[in-house]
């Protein structure tokens, strides 16, 4: 048994205890504890510590742990219809992001993150450790970041951009919901590639904005369609993910780069480039980003850690040149202040330790692996238009006539967890897909199982 599995068992036992005993009665020692349930001093410190955050037990040094007084309950109803009215019409659709429960057994190949395997774990552990030992650690941190950090972001982007370029934020989502902020007023039209990643769909309704799709095929978003739609809607943002893009992984052509700069430089709007998945390549050459070829500040970029190391590391970076990047600057700072310090300076270590460059090596390796894995094991009629490069997800066109919420609700009933393809459009979908993930499963094995019963 793991150290987590016999800290909630104890806990368990240690609840029930409470609620037989009455307010002020003792519970046993720890040594009785520890005798009692064959269990380390650690596992009980743990447990006892718990318990009186919850406000269960109070400890008394050199008497004891007894019982808390019972908090009053109360079951009456309140009245808030009231705040309809008061909240008026600015309601959040986070709906598209939620993960549902998984029933027991199930297998999910809808996941946005890597599988614990594939994390790396032992370095982000000694990473944090090594953040933890420096005694400004705890530190109030700049509102832009670090400047080791800022520095660091600055060479990963691969572009002409300096440490003063780069703002850190609190992961890749944080960022988006930043930079729809400060580009576009409430109220505006936004463009985004169509299919789009749900999170900006919902970042951007969320910050008062009106999505606008514009259609890509398999070269990336097509750039007479995008001069079309700013033509018509008037936006002055562009948001987009050119490099293994989310959900389809689509790399934007060389060509058409330079189109889409020159499209959005010609209407007098700002490009977010979401770079998500640049540590996320199969192996082979990453295309450098819309960054680099900007030379006028029509690029605002974005990037993470949090998709190629671990979902709790919130650490990402906006790089931006010119006024914008005050008004990020402003927005960063009224949101929360600035980011954990200790977050930053683990982020920090984990980058420039050579354990970052093997877990890339490893886990260009292992996606490819699985990603082609799962294409060779989908059903007949599932059609994948295009293997990825890089990236965590397949993009499968289900058969004509088919449905992609029903599809998904049948594959949840066979046990398998999978994301049906309406919620990566802005408006209507033009066909049946779904979205499997090929990184959110413990292992190959896992994937022909699921596989097995989708067939």
């Amino acid at each position: 048994m793991n150290d987590s599995s016999t800290s909630e068992g104890l806990l368990t036992v240690l609840r029930g205890l409470v609620r037989e005993l009455s307010p002020g009665d003792r519970l046993p020692s720890s040594r009785e504890l520890i005798d009692r349930h064959r269990v380390g001093p650690g596992t009980v410190s743990r447990a006892i510590a718990q318990l009186t955050a919850e406000g269960v037990v109070v400890t008394r040094p050199g008497s004891g742990t007894y019982v808390a007084p019972r908090a009053r309950r109360t079951d009456a109803v309140i009245d808030t219809g009231w705040q309809t009215v008061a909240l008026a019409d600015r309601s959040v659709d986070a709906q598209s992001l939620a993960d549902s429960a998984a029933p027991d057994g199930a297998i999910r190949l809808d996941g946005g993150y890597l599988h614990r395997s594939l994390q790396p774990t032992r370095a982000l552990t000694a990473a944090l450790a090594r953040a933890a030992r420096r005694p400004d650690a705890w530190d109030r941190a700049p509102a832009v970041g670090l400047s080791s950090l800022r520095t660091v972001f600055a060479t990963l982007a691969d572009a002409d951009v300096r440490a003063d370029d780069v703002l850190i934020t609190a992961g890749g989502q944080s960022g988006l919901s930043i930079a729809f902020r400060a580009i576009a007023a409430p109220g505006s039209p936004v463009l985004v590639e169509s299919p789009s990643y749900p999170g900006a769909l919902a970042a951007a309704r969320a910050a008062g904005l009106s999505p606008v799709p514009v259609p890509i095929d398999e070269y990336g978003v097509r750039p007479d369609l995008l001069a079309e739609a700013f033509a018509r809607s008037g936006s002055r943002v562009f948001y987009c993910q050119p490099t293994y893009q989310n959900p389809t992984g689509t790399v934007l052509s060389d060509e058409r780069r330079q189109q889409v700069l020159a499209v959005a430089r010609a209407a007098g709007a700002f490009v977010i480039e979401d770079d998500f998945a640049r540590f996320l390549h199969h192996g082979g050459v990453v295309p450098r980003p819309l960054l680099s070829a900007d030379r006028d500040g029509t690029v605002v970029y974005l990037t993470s850690l949090t998709k190629p190391a671990a979902p709790s590391l919130r650490i990402g970076a906006l790089i931006a040149r010119g006024p914008v990047l005050e008004r990020l600057r402003a927005i960063r700072q009224v949101d929360d202040f600035f980011v954990a310090r200790p977050l930053q300076e683990a982020a920090l270590e984990l980058l420039s330790s050579p354990s970052w460059d093997r877990h890339l090596r490893g886990l260009a390796v292992a996606l490819r692996e699985r990603c082609g894995a799962l294409v060779n094991a989908l059903p007949a009629g599932w059609e994948v238009e295009q293997v990825p490069a890089g990236g965590l997800h397949l993009w499968v066109r289900l058969p004509a006539g088919a449905d992609d919420a029903a599809a998904a609700a049948e594959a949840r009933q066979a046990g398998v967890i999978v994301s049906p393809g309406g919620r990566f459009f802005a408006t209507e979908k033009p066909a049946a897909w779904l979205r499997l993930s090929f990184a959110a499963t413990a292992d190959v094995a896992d994937l022909a199982v699921a596989a097995g019963r989708l067939r």
